[in-house]
Parts: structure tokens; sequence; C-alpha cells
């Protein structure tokens, strides 16, 4: 049986509210903020508002730290909560410009701005030589960055909030000692496609104002383009982008059937969030795989006597 503490601060009040069965933290590799939701009962001495701090702990260990953006009140005094962690602020859209900064160089730039806490940040490395982001949001802005990083590196970093202080690591450090399978997994959702995220062709283009000709970079897979047909992926680059490597990794990427995998009401572990990797040993009828796949999303579900989970995984031919 989970020991479930669920705190609100309002000011410097710190209140413990008596809490609905079926909180509900979910967590995406990227693009969304840490989404906390639960139901509360009101009673005369329960007070609290927007912007108020959420703590959750499970068994001692902190889960999730964030902010209360909207309550729902009904007739039978229950107000069901939804909480978000820092993550939500950069939801935030500005302007911005750098020159010769790293991914984790501008994401600190970015938290020092806005006034955002930060833990670990893992040097990215790859230097980035100039870059202006036009009204876009802080969340675009740094997976920008992230991308240039993936294509010029081949490293992919996950950046997530850890109990209130923006986190960024390498995804490879992030990897869990838990396996997934017939048993820890009630069910499973299983699918191929070639119908998005799959391309055997890789066209960029590049104006050289320099020279006044346009450059252009290739990469396909002539046998792949036999059997599907030709599959084209389009982007304009800059000078900064090294154009011929990042046509030959986006083909390296994207030159696959997708083959998506959920898994329903698997047993929980507050260990797992977005952006971890963990075991999965599963026939799917066509194919067997016992590897590591990356968590591209997750629900967990905390009950008194129950703590479940939903995965959206990714890994090899898996892409979420």
């Amino acid at each position: 049986m989970s020991n479930i503490e669920l705190s609100i601060q309002n000011g410097s009040t710190i209140l413990y509210p008596v809490v609905e069965e079926g909180i509900v933290w979910e967590t995406a590799r990227k693009g969304s903020p840490g989404k906390l939701t639960f139901s509360v009962l009101k009673d005369a001495g329960l007070n609290f508002q927007e912007g108020n701090a959420v703590r959750l702990k499970i068994d001692d260990q902190n889960v999730f730290y964030g902010f209360v953006f909207a309550k729902k009140r009904s007739r039978d005094n229950s107000i069901t909560v939804t909480a978000y962690d820092q993550l939500r602020y950069l939801k935030n859209k500005d302007t911005k410009d750098y020159t010769n900064k790293t991914a984790s160089e501008f994401l600190k730039m970015l938290a020092t701005d806005f006034n955002l806490n930060t833990g670990m940040i893992e040097n990215t490395v790859y230097k980035i030589a100039y870059r202006l982001e036009e009204n876009k949001t802080l969340f675009d802005m740094i997976q920008s960055s992230l991308d240039l990083t993936l294509d010029n590196k081949k490293k992919l970093y996950v950046l997530y909030d850890d109990f209130g202080k923006l986190t960024l690591k390498d995804i490879e450090s992030m990897k869990l000692d838990l396996l997934i399978d017939e048993e820890t997994g009630e069910n499973f959702d299983y699918t191929t496609s070639i119908d998005s995220n799959t391309y055997n062709k890789i066209k960029l283009s590049y104006d050289n104002e320099k020279t006044k000709k346009r450059e252009i970079y290739i990469a396909m897979d002539s046998n792949n383009m036999n059997n599907w047909g030709t599959l084209q992926y389009f982007e304009e680059i800059n000078e900064t982008t090294n154009g011929k490597l990042k046509a030959n990794t986006l083909l390296e990427m994207y030159n696959r059937k997708t083959r998506n995998l959920s898994i329903t009401n698997a047993f929980g572990d507050v260990r797992v969030r977005a952006g971890s990797s963990l075991v999965v040993k599963l026939n799917l009828g066509d194919i067997n795989i016992a590897n590591y796949m990356i968590v591209e999303s997750v629900k967990h579900t905390f009950k008194q006597d129950e703590h479940l989970m939903n995965l959206t995984l990714r890994g090899g031919e898996f892409i979420a």
C-alpha cells in the first residue's frame, strides 16, 4: 500500500487536503509540462488559490512539484485541481537571438531571463554559431537548439522538471532496471505504418548569398523508394548547418517503417518519467522485442492500494 502525501502551500500555510482516489501524474518527452490532476474535498479550513505550490510524495519519494493552474468545483463539495510543473512557463512566447552558445547555455540563459530554477543541466557541447528565434515559445526555442545538437552530434537530450528544478540530461543516462513484459503490462496496442514520420528521400536547400546559388543536399534509399514510392522530406537550412551531415542523419532516423507501441495498466514505478528507458520483452506477432525502449509519454494513476501506468514507447523502429 502506497503512502501518498499531497500538500498545497498557500502563502506560509501548508495544507494537507482530503484527496479523493485517483491522483494522475503525466509527463511527455518534449513540448509539454508535467501535469498533476487530483480532486479534494472542500471544508472550512481549505483555502488555496491559483499559483499555489503543490507537492506530491509517494512513499517519501519526491514525485511532483508544481503550481495550481485550474480549479473546477462541483455540487458535492469536490474541487478538481490541475497543476503543472515549472515547464509550464516555457509556453511563454518571446523573440531571442544568441551567438556561439550550446543548447545547455541557451537553456540557462532563458532560465535566468524568466526566473526559473535549474538543477542538473548537462553540457551539450555543440556550439550553435548563431540563431534567431522570433515570436516562438520557449519550448520551441529550446527544442530547436536540441534538434541542432542531435543533427550534428547524434546526441539526444531530455528536458524535464525534477521536483522544481529544470533538468537536462543525456537520454543514455536515464536507463532504468525495469522490465515490461506480458506479466507486468496488462495490455498493449501495436501498429505499423509508413504514413507519418517515414521518409526515404531527404532534400535540403540552402540559398548561398555569397555565390547567389541554391545548394541542394540529397540523401535517399533507392530500395525503399521502389518498395514504398518516394516519401520526401524537404527543409530549407541556413549557413550554420552541415547540409550533407544533416541529410544523412535525417535519412538514418526516418527511412524506416514506424512502429507504435503503447502499454496500458503496467505496474507503476515513480522512477518512470518521459525520457527514461526501460527493458521491454514482448511478442508482438510479426516481431519479438527484448531491448531498451524510450518512454515517450507516461500517465501514472495513484490509488491507496494501486499504482498503474500507461506508457507510449519508442526505440529502434518504434516511433511514438
